[in-house]
This record gives C-alpha cells, sequence and structure tokens, in this order.
C-alpha cells in the first residue's frame, strides 16, 4: 500500500504544472457536463412534478416509452434523418472541397461564398426554406415552376427536405476542413500515378481517400450526432412535426414531454436513451472500422 501511495505520490509530483493547467477545464467539465448528466439519469428513475422527484418507479418510464407510438415514429424518423444526411449531407462536403482544391483563380472568394450559409442564423435558415418550400400558391418555388407540390406537406419528402435544408447551412465549413486536409497531400503522389496511367477516380480511391479517410472518420461521427439532435428545423418548417408527425425528431419529443406535458421524468429517460443510441453508434463504427483495418492487414500479409 505504501509503494502504491509512493507511485501515485511520484506521478503527481511529477505531472503537477500539467494536472494544474488541466484542473479548471475538469471542474467546469464535471460541473457543466457530468453533474448534469447523473442528475438526468437519476432523475428518469422519479415519477416528478416539474423537475421535483415525486416517487421512485425504477424503469416504469422506460417502459412508458418504448410502448408509446410517438417514441417509436420518432426514432424512425430521426434514423431515417440520418440515413438522408449520408445520402445528400456527407458526399457533398467532399465533392465541394475536391473541387475547390482544382480553383486556381479567386479561391479565397469562392471559399468565402461556400462558407457564407455558415454565419447565417439556424432559425432564419429554416424560415428561408420553410417559405421556398411552402406547399401554397404563393410558395416560392410553386409560384416559380407554376406548380403546386405538396414539399413539406409529403410524408415521403419532408424528412429529405429538412437534411437539404440542414446541408445547405453546413456543408461549407465541412467542405473548408477537408479542403485544408487536400492541401497538404504532396503532389508527387499524383503526379506519380498519373505517369503510371491512373485515371482520376483512380486517383482519387489510392491517393485522395487514404489522406482523407480518419478526416472523413472524425467529421462522420460529429454528422450522425449532429443529426440525431436536430430540433428547431422541423419545428420551424413544418410546425413540430409535419403532416401526421412525419417530421417528428427524439430531441423534439424531449421537448415536447417535458415543456409541454411538464413530465421531467420521463424526459430525462428519453434523452437517457438518446445518448444511449449516441454511444452505441459511435461504438459500432469504431468497432467495425477496427475489425475492417485487421481484415484489410490480413489480406496486405
Amino acid at each position: 500500500m505504501q509503494k502504491i501511495r509512493l507511485k501515485v505520490w511520484k506521478f503527481l509530483k511529477k505531472n503537477a504544472m500539467g494536472w494544474a493547467i488541466m484542473l479548471p477545464g475538469l471542474v467546469l467539465f464535471a460541473f457543466y457536463i457530468w453533474i448534469p448528466l447523473f442528475q438526468n439519469i437519476s432523475l428518469s428513475f422519479f415519477e416528478t412534478a416539474g423537475t421535483a422527484k415525486v416517487k421512485f418507479v425504477g424503469l416504469e418510464q422506460y417502459q412508458i416509452l418504448f410502448q408509446s407510438r410517438d417514441f417509436i415514429q420518432a426514432l424512425g424518423n430521426t434514423f431515417e434523418y440520418t440515413l438522408w444526411s449520408m445520402i445528400i449531407g456527407f458526399l457533398l462536403p467532399i465533392i465541394i472541397a475536391l473541387i475547390l482544391n482544382e480553383v486556381v483563380h479567386l479561391r479565397g472568394l469562392f471559399r468565402t461564398l461556400i462558407y457564407f450559409p455558415n454565419i447565417v442564423p439556424g432559425i432564419a435558415v429554416a424560415i428561408m426554406w420553410m417559405f421556398l418550400f411552402d406547399p401554397n400558391s404563393y410558395g416560392v418555388l410553386n409560384s416559380l415552376f407554376k406548380t403546386h407540390h405538396l414539399w413539406l406537406n409529403n410524408e415521403k419528402t419532408v424528412i429529405p427536405l429538412i437534411v437539404f435544408t440542414l446541408t445547405w447551412k453546413g456543408a461549407g465549413a465541412t467542405s473548408l476542413i477537408y479542403l485544408a486536409n487536400l492541401q497538404t497531400i504532396d503532389k508527387v503522389y499524383y503526379e506519380a500515378a498519373r505517369l503510371e496511367g491512373a485515371s482520376a477516380w483512380q486517383r482519387f480511391r489510392h491517393v485522395t481517400l487514404p489522406h482523407l479517410k480518419g478526416q472523413i472518420k472524425m467529421l462522420l461521427i460529429v454528422q450522425i450526432i449532429s443529426v440525431f439532435q436536430v430540433f428547431y428545423e422541423p419545428l420551424v418548417m413544418t410546425k413540430g412535426g409535419g403532416p401526421n408527425g412525419a417530421s417528428s425528431t427524439l430531441v423534439q419529443l424531449i421537448y415536447q414531454i417535458a415543456f409541454v406535458e411538464g413530465n421531467a421524468g420521463k424526459a430525462a429517460a428519453l434523452s437517457v436513451i438518446v445518448a444511449l443510441l449516441l454511444f452505441m453508434l459511435t461504438g459500432f463504427y469504431f468497432y467495425f472500422g477496427k475489425e475492417r483495418r485487421k481484415h484489410v492487414g490480413k489480406i496486405a500479409k
């Protein structure tokens, strides 16, 4: 025991400056993240009056949620948002970055234009696209094309259109991150590939993509977490949930339960479920990515 204490003391003494620098951040992180997190988990096991705990009910709140039609629908919608974001929002920033990387003249201007939507407030973006996609005859797109498309009132198109709105706002910043990575790739690799007769697709696959893999992995996780928390876009654009709740999300449901129904315990339980889903998705992604690297390594040997 004495040896362990001595080792701990030596470790702390050796790294005292590092711990001193980290301590304020750790305290703030605990205060704003960990303490509320554990309080929220605790609250999910209680029946509440407002935010006050009234009666311990164990897993009853979770059971009620899993039997709720609204929860099942919001869960399915949230996964659909994620799927569409992979189709619309994931590839587009890479394509934009590849195009910007080839631009020689007015590169700064194009970067500014691409990034501009990111500085527009999210609510303003949602309102702008809501008017563009308005299903009435005075909606901008319907007026422009002399059509009467339902747009946001169509259960099949409402989620893709909201994801398009999210992509329009966020793709610029993501593109610039990819662009910064692209510009670190030595041109020698591309010249060597051209001399070997590699096509544009082969150069992308064997030179560009391997250099972007780390960035893609990080931004994919960030995108999944962000889309899982989508809230005010469907709230504003579809006035709460769209036709038959077709655009409702888990975070919207948390808001509905907490502030409209006034059931903090049930809302806390739902937020715990959302957090667990995000942990699971992130964990699965890293696990399968690790297994794939092992498999590729074995083939290479």
